[in-house]
């Protein structure tokens, strides 16, 4: 279960409050906690296989204590919460990322909510809300999440969360249709041999190439063109091509290439790939970063694009996931290029989990409403392990 949580103030830092209730109590995460919140993470969230158990508690730990206990080196208490129920046994847990954002010139402090958990078998429904209410209780300025499963919404849309629908989709394009369905029947089934399903897909996928390779439908090529960039290009150029953003992430010190360092830590999907396009003279109109490896189905991380310029972007990147021989391509929609999107053959869309933000300062409000937010990729939680590896193996 995915949320988003926030962080307060300009730039204070102070840790979430201890939160004590005769049903237990919150406090910020602490190393001792973690192969606890590890093993009940993947209890919820994973497959058990026993043999890897012990080896798979121990990365997941290791893991949490990167993201959750040393982010970006800022010094303080984890905004990461637990729940400790009244005989000291965990109940819950709550992972939270700090995040900057700024709006109208003003720095704002945002938590950025992950896993949401509880132990049913310590727990009697009381870790979920204890954890919410103690994380509103801190000085975030704005909470969010884009990964909300359907229970966690249930507990976030009574707290006057904000809903933003549009983001709260998964889109699919097909290239390789057998491929496709090769790619998540080894995904169900790992130990499944390659060479079982791998030459009945190529053959059917030659004969349908036709009809999935996907065309060039919104630019022409004589007039823009694509370039691969590597992480600190990318990092370098993001910031300038969301400037047309009123809420947006203000990354300080490094932040952006660490944050794409630790993306690039990710295993589910393949490497992480960036690339840009351009215009004749040179000039940058979009960019993207993608997970992806021939034969699998690539993962959009970011796509970002100025002005009319998004056909051209998502052109740019579904080409270069085609050309790398990958099966299909899915990502996160974005209300800013659906009607690009819709335009496409062979898209389909689903519930991918829910995007919502929850503030109490009307200007973040208003700024949501209006959908004039940068939000999901980088500034979620999809980028971590936690969102899809297989730990342990």
């Amino acid at each position: 279960m995915h949320l988003a949580s926030e962080d307060t103030g300009a730039e204070k830092a102070a840790a979430p409050p201890v939160l004590a209730i005769h049903h237990g109590s919150v406090r910020p995460l602490a190393a001792e906690d973690l192969e606890r919140v590890a093993a009940l993470f993947l209890t919820k969230f994973r497959r058990r296989r026993r043999h890897l158990l012990d080896r798979a508690i121990a990365e997941v730990a290791e893991y949490m204590s990167k993201i959750y206990l040393d982010p970006a080196g800022q010094p303080g208490a984890s905004n990461a919460l637990v729940q400790i129920n009244p005989q000291g046994d965990l109940g819950g847990f709550l992972g939270v990322l700090k995040a900057r954002y700024e709006l109208n010139g003003a720095t704002l402090n945002a938590a950025i909510i992950g896993p949401l958990m509880a132990d049913t078998g310590t727990d009697h429904g009381s870790a979920g809300p204890q954890l919410l209410r103690a994380v509103h209780q801190g000085e975030f300025d704005l909470h969010l999440t884009d990964s909300a499963n359907r229970v966690s919404l249930a507990f976030a849309r009574p707290m006057k969360y904000q809903l933003l629908p549009a983001h709260c989709l998964g889109w699919t394009r097909i290239f390789r249709p057998a491929a496709v369905a090769s790619a998540v029947a080894r995904g169900k089934w790992p130990g499944l041999p390659r060479f079982v399903l791998d030459p009945c897909a190529r053959a059917f996928d030659a004969f349908t190439r036709k009809r999935f390779e996907p065309p060039v439908q919104h630019s022409s090529s004589h007039r823009v063109h694509r370039e691969p960039m590597d992480a600190a290009q990318f990092a370098e150029r993001l910031p300038a091509i969301i400037s047309d953003y009123a809420l947006r992430p203000r990354w300080q010190d490094g932040e952006l290439p660490r944050l794409l360092a630790l993306a690039a830590e990710k295993r589910a999907d393949g490497p992480l790939h960036f690339g840009g396009t351009y215009d004749e003279t040179g000039k940058m109109l979009g960019c993207y970063a993608f997970y992806g490896q021939a034969g699998g189905i690539a993962n959009l991380l970011q796509l970002q694009s100025s002005g009319p310029h998004w056909g051209a972007t998502l052109d740019g990147v579904m080409e270069d996931a085609w050309n790398m021989g990958c099966a299909g391509i899915i990502g996160q929609t974005q209300s800013r290029f659906m009607p690009q999107l819709f335009s496409y053959k062979n898209v389909f869309f689903r519930y991918a989990g829910g995007t919502m933000v929850r503030s109490r300062i009307p200007e973040v409000a208003q700024a949501v409403r209006s959908g004039d937010i940068f939000i999901g990729g980088l500034m979620g939680d999809r980028w971590t392990r936690l969102s899809s590896d297989d730990f342990g193996r």
